[in-house]
C-alpha cells in the first residue's frame, strides 16, 4: 500500500527507471522521498497580472519546503483579456480556461504529484484551475498574484482600466482630446497585478476565498505588497497539511459552498463572468448550478460593496476594510452563508472569520445599511432569452433598471463599434450585438469596448446593450449578456429585426421581444443558420464542443 501518490513513480525497484529520471533534475534522494507537490504557476512577460508571478512562486517553493514537501514548478498560461480586446484575439480569452484545466490535467496524472499550489490571476485562468482542481481532486490550494494598484491621474484623480476604456468613448464623443487620452494611458495601470477594480480577475480570486480553496487574503492583498510574498509562504506551507490531511477539492467545493460563493458574488457585486465560470467548476466537482439559483440567492443577499466599475473604491481599499473575510462577516451575522464549512485553512468558515471586523463601512457597507437589498447580479429570462442572459444590477443606472426601446441590430461586435463610434446610437436604442457566443463567435468575446464607448459618450443612462456574446467585468451600464440559446444555435436573439421593440425590466428579471409567437414563428422559417467564421484549428474544435452560457459554457 502507498502512503504518497508519487510513490506511483518513485517506489520500489519497478520503479527506479522513472527515480533515474528525478535524479536527473538535481533532486537528491531524501528530496525524492518527500511529498511531490505540483506547483502550478502562470508566470509570464505577456501579462501585467502575472509579471510577478516568478517571485510568487519562489515564495511558495520556499514554504513547501519549510514543511516538509519537494516543490516541483509547471506552467500554465493566461490570456490577458485587456491586451486581447477588440479584435481577433478576444476569441481566444475564454477558450483559454479549458486549455489551462486539460493542461493541468495532463500533468499532474502524468506525473503523479501528491498535491498542487495553483498559482494564478486573471479572468479565464483563475477558473480554469479551479476546474482542474476539482477534476483532479487531489489536495490543491490557490495563491493569486492579487490585484494592481489604482492608478492616479496627473489632477491626482484616481483612475483605473475601465476609466480607460470610457476615455476612448469620451474623445470619440469630443468630450476629450488627445492629452486626456494620454492621461489616462499612461497612469491608468500603475503596477503588476489584476486590474485595480472589482472586474473578472479580482471577482474569481475573491470567491475562491470565498469558496475555501485559499487562505485570507488571496483576493484583496494588493500585488506589490509584501504581504503577498508572505502568503504564497504560508500558502506553500499549508498544501503539507492539506497533503497530510487528505483534505480534497471536492471536501471543500460542495454544493453549499457554491451557494457561499454565490452569496459573496452578489455582496460584492462581482463581474458577470462567475456566472459563467461557477457553473463550470461546479460542473467539475459534480455539483449542479441551475442559472437562476443566482437569482433566488440574489433575492435576500443584500449588495455591501461599489467597487470600480459600479463605484469610486478599489481593492486596496476592500483589502485596507478588512478584505473577503469582513464581507463574509458581515453575511455570517444575518445567517446569509454557511459557517460549518471545512475549507483549505484546515478550518471552517466560522474558524476563518472569528474575529474578523469590518473596518471601514465606506467600502463595505454594514448588512444593515446596504447598497441594494438584492445582490449584484440578475439572471433575466423572457422570449429573448428564454435560457437567461445576465446583467451587474450594481453596474446599472437607477434610471435604466426598467426601459424599453428601438432594437439596433449588429451582427459582430466591430459593425457595433463602427456606429457607436460615429454617433449612430441615440438615447433610447437597445443595440443588439449577436453570432457573438460560444459557438458563434466563436468564443464569446468581452464587449467592453462597444460598453466603454456608449458610457464615454454619456449615454450609458438612455442606451441599453445586449449580446450572446458577454462582458468585461470593467463594464458597467445596463449591458446583458450571455443570450442563451444564442445566434448560432438559432436562438430567438437571431430573429430580431432592426426597430423591433425590446422591453427590459432588471429587478423583475423579465426581458421580452415585443413581438408575436406568430411573426417569430415566420421568421424562424426563414431564417438560415450562418457558416462557422473559423473552420480550423482549435477555435473552430472549440465551437463544435462548446455548451451554451446558461451552462456555464463548458466542453461536452
Amino acid at each position: 500500500m502507498t502512503k504518497y501518490r508519487s510513490d506511483n513513480i518513485k517506489a520500489g525497484v519497478d520503479r527506479t527507471p522513472n527515480v533515474s529520471l528525478l535524479y536527473a533534475l538535481g533532486l537528491t534522494k531524501e528530496e525524492i522521498s518527500r511529498p511531490i507537490i505540483g506547483v502550478v504557476s502562470s508566470f509570464s512577460e505577456v501579462v501585467p497580472g502575472h509579471m510577478h508571478l516568478d517571485k510568487l512562486t519562489q515564495a511558495v517553493k520556499e514554504g513547501i519546503y519549510a514543511a516538509g514537501g519537494t516543490p516541483l514548478v509547471f506552467p500554465a498560461i493566461a490570456v490577458c483579456d485587456g491586451i486581447a480586446m477588440g479584435h481577433i484575439g478576444m476569441k481566444y480569452s475564454l477558450v483559454s480556461r479549458d486549455l489551462v484545466a486539460d493542461s493541468t490535467e495532463a500533468m499532474a496524472i502524468a506525473h503523479q504529484f501528491d498535491g498542487l499550489v495553483m498559482i494564478p490571476n486573471c479572468d479565464k485562468n483563475v477558473p480554469g484551475l479551479l476546474m482542474a482542481a476539482a477534476r483532479l481532486n487531489i489536495p490543491a490550494i490557490f495563491c493569486a498574484g492579487g490585484p494592481m494598484l489604482a492608478g492616479h491621474l496627473k489632477d491626482g484623480r484616481r483612475t483605473c482600466l475601465s476609466h480607460m476604456f470610457e476615455a476612448v468613448g469620451a474623445y470619440h464623443a469630443g468630450k476629450l482630446d488627445e492629452a486626456g487620452v494620454d492621461d489616462y494611458t499612461e497612469n491608468a495601470c500603475p503596477s503588476c497585478g489584476s486590474c485595480s477594480g472589482m472586474y473578472t480577475a479580482n471577482s474569481m480570486n475573491c470567491l475562491t476565498e470565498a469558496i475555501g480553496m485559499s487562505l485570507r487574503g488571496n483576493g484583496t492583498i494588493p500585488a506589490p505588497y509584501s504581504a503577498r510574498i508572505r502568503l504564497a509562504k504560508l500558502t506553500g506551507m499549508k498544501i503539507m497539511e492539506l497533503v497530510e490531511k487528505n483534505i480534497r477539492p471536492r471536501d471543500i467545493m460542495t454544493a453549499k459552498a457554491f451557494d457561499n460563493a454565490e452569496a459573496v458574488d452578489m455582496a460584492l457585486g462581482c463581474s458577470t463572468n462567475t456566472m459563467l465560470h461557477l457553473p463550470a467548476i461546479a460542473h467539475e466537482a459534480g455539483v449542479t448550478i441551475d442559472l437562476s439559483h443566482a437569482n433566488e440567492i440574489s433575492e435576500h443577499t443584500p449588495n455591501l460593496c461599489h467597487l470600480a466599475p459600479a463605484g469610486d473604491t478599489f481593492m486596496e481599499d476592500l483589502d485596507r476594510a478588512g478584505g473577503v473575510y469582513a464581507v463574509m462577516s458581515e453575511l455570517a451575522s444575518k445567517g446569509l452563508i454557511d459557517t460549518s464549512l471545512i475549507t483549505a485553512t484546515g478550518k471552517t468558515v466560522a474558524e476563518n472569520i472569528a474575529g474578523v471586523k469590518n473596518l471601514d463601512t465606506n467600502i463595505i457597507r454594514s448588512i444593515d445599511n446596504p447598497y441594494s437589498p438584492t445582490g449584484g447580479i440578475a439572471v433575466l429570462r423572457g422570449n429573448l432569452a428564454p435560457d437567461g442572459c445576465v446583467v451587474k444590477r450594481s453596474a446599472v443606472a437607477p434610471e435604466m433598471m426598467k426601459h424599453e426601446g428601438p432594437a439596433r441590430v449588429f451582427d459582430s461586435e466591430d459593425d457595433a463599434i463602427k456606429t457607436i463610434y460615429a454617433g449612430g446610437i441615440k438615447p433610447g436604442d437597445v443595440v443588439v450585438i449577436r453570432y457573438e457566443g460560444p459557438k458563434g463567435g466563436p468564443g464569446m468575446r468581452e464587449m467592453l469596448n462597444p460598453t466603454s464607448a456608449i458610457c464615454g459618450m454619456g449615454l450609458d443612462t438612455a442606451v441599453a446593450l445586449i449580446t450572446d456574446g458577454r462582458f468585461s467585468g470593467a463594464t458597467r451600464g445596463a449591458s446583458i449578456g450571455h443570450v442563451s440559446p444564442e445566434a448560432a444555435s438559432g436562438g430567438n436573439i437571431a430573429l430580431v429585426h432592426e426597430g423591433d421593440t425590446i422591453s427590459i425590466d432588471i429587478n423583475a428579471y423579465k426581458i421580452e421581444l415585443k413581438v408575436s409567437d406568430e411573426e417569430l414563428a415566420k421568421r424562424r422559417a426563414e431564417w438560415i443558420a450562418p457558416e462557422p467564421k473559423i473552420k480550423t484549428g482549435y477555435l473552430a474544435r472549440y465551437a463544435k464542443l462548446v455548451t451554451s452560457a446558461d451552462k456555464g459554457a463548458i466542453l461536452e
